[in-house]
């Protein structure tokens, strides 16, 4: 039986229930679409009901699906099990009144782990508050460099229902998971798995930062080959510790230094394997060099390294991370340099919209001028600010929230000129790179990395991003 088929267990137990989908949107529908398909008899309640929920509603009625639009937080009559979108708080009082019932819930991540057939694909699976969909789309290159039917599914856009339930067959799986997603799925078991690092995000969804780590640390619980870590970030060892994994099951390091035994790292710019060799007390292997990371910033070079430590755990040579890492593309808006004009250059990471990611892109340059601020989701910047003064050269701030970020400058770093944009129009990413161009010097990077979301200002962080480029293109032209 291969990945496209249901097992008949999951199938008959689900057959006749009464299954409510908490949520519509990009998980539910497929969700309730799949359960009813099993037979399942589904109702989906959904807080909004807006003009989307409406369509997506008449959708699911059309098949015989109940939605109940409006109302998420009652638990309807004779529900046995509630799937829910991986958004859903846990402190919803929906899930009080299935708890007081005694009903379990499922996430959409779940549901899928329970609907694979017995010689389904195993999953290589990636968290962290930064860096997982690059580390998931780098794993799935090297997979497929290894001539391995793979792809990058998960939180990264593609259900997991449609790549367990569809007609391709996979030999293994590049997973990326969110804390929501690991918080509602109990019983995954990941043949090998990854926590990136961890910083405070979406404490106001767990409630704490140990709550946060914890569901971050799920993705360990009955691993088979390797529980990858951070050798940088001790608290994502620390999970690993925690981890109840299966007999056998390895501890791998990554670090930017020199590896010890049982990691990878990197020795003269080049990306080494101490984990997966024989005699790895006094062997390394040679897995690629750093030029071959696009682009070669440090956290990249380390996501680049927990994706050679998954791909090596599922038994991938060494020129398959290679030949994946090198034909590897990032996304729009990662640390994308966007022109030189001046020989001043100018890149685009609008997608740091938190302080962990702006750290580190700020780490990748010597003499920025930066471009930041946006909202700022309950964050404080002093930290930030006092690890990164040394690289600035000045600050222009944009954005609702860029008062917290000018307040940090002036107590970490008061000599670094900072330019206050006090407009929220569409023009003010314009002027924003007009002030920095006015205080950048040849040699000088100019970085956007908010540390903030954008909703303020633009619709996404694309948006946000594509708007610098814009600007910078203008630049261009102007100089002829």
């Amino acid at each position: 039986m291969g990945s496209g088929q249901v097992t008949s267990s999951v199938s008959s137990e689900l057959k006749g229930k009464h299954v409510t989908v908490a949520g519509l949107g990009v998980s539910g529908v497929p969700a309730a679409k799949v359960l009813h398909g099993l037979g399942a008899i589904v109702t989906v309640v959904n807080d909004g009901a807006d003009e989307r929920a409406q369509a997506q509603a008449a959708e699911l009625e059309v098949l015989g699906v109940t939605v109940r639009l409006g109302d998420g937080d009652t638990l309807p009559e004779g529900t046995e099990l509630i799937v829910t979108a991986p958004g859903w708080k846990p402190d919803k009082p929906l899930f009080a009144a299935a708890e007081r019932a005694g009903v379990p819930v499922w996430g959409d991540v779940e549901l899928a782990w329970r609907l694979r057939g017995p010689d389904a694909a195993p999953w290589l699976a990636v968290t962290g508050t930064n860096g997982k969909t690059t580390t998931v789309q780098m794993l799935a290159s090297i997979l497929k460099a290894a001539g391995l039917r793979t792809a990058a599914v998960g939180n990264i856009g593609v259900s997991l229902l449609d790549a367990v339930l569809g007609e391709e067959q996979y030999d293994v799986l590049a997973v990326e998971l969110s804390s929501y997603q690991l918080h509602w799925a109990p019983s995954l078991r990941a043949h090998s798995a990854a926590v990136l690092n961890l910083a405070p995000d979406h404490l106001d969804w767990h409630g704490s930062m140990e709550a946060y780590a914890a569901d971050k640390g799920r993705i360990y619980e009955g691993n088979r080959v390797a529980c990858v870590y951070n050798v940088a970030d001790k608290a994502t060892e620390d999970l690993v510790r925690e981890a109840d994994v299966e007999e056998g099951c390895r501890a791998v390091g990554f670090t930017l230094g020199t590896p010890a035994p049982s990691q990878l790292g990197v020795v003269e710019g080049i990306l080494v394997d101490r984990a997966f060799v024989e005699n790895r007390q006094k062997n390394a292997q040679e897995l690629a060099e750093v030029a071959d990371v696009d682009p070669p910033a440090p956290h990249n070079i380390a996501n680049a390294l927990a994706a050679a430590a998954l791909a090596r755990a599922y038994g991938v040579p060494a020129k398959a991370v290679r030949d994946g890492l090198r034909a590897f593309t990032p996304d729009a808006h990662r640390i994308a340099h966007v022109a030189d004009v001046d020989g001043v250059a100018y890149v685009d990471d609008s997608k740091a919209t938190n302080t962990h990611a702006a750290e580190a892109s700020l780490a990748a340059y010597e003499s920025i001028v930066w471009i930041a601020g946006g909202l700022a989701k309950g964050a404080t910047f002093d930290e930030l600010v006092t690890k990164s003064a040394p690289r600035l050269r000045a600050a222009v701030l944009i954005g609702a929230d860029r008062a917290l970020i000018r307040e940090a400058l002036a107590r970490h770093a008061p000599e670094v000129p900072v330019v206050d944009l006090d407009r929220t129009d569409t023009g003010a990413m314009r002027a924003a790179v007009q002030e920095a161009r006015r205080l950048a010097q040849a040699g000088d990077t100019v970085l956007l990395a908010p540390a903030c979301a954008s909703m303020d200002m633009f619709a996404n962080y694309n948006k946000r991003g594509d708007a610098f480029a814009d600007a910078v293109r203008e630049l261009g032209s102007v100089d002829g």
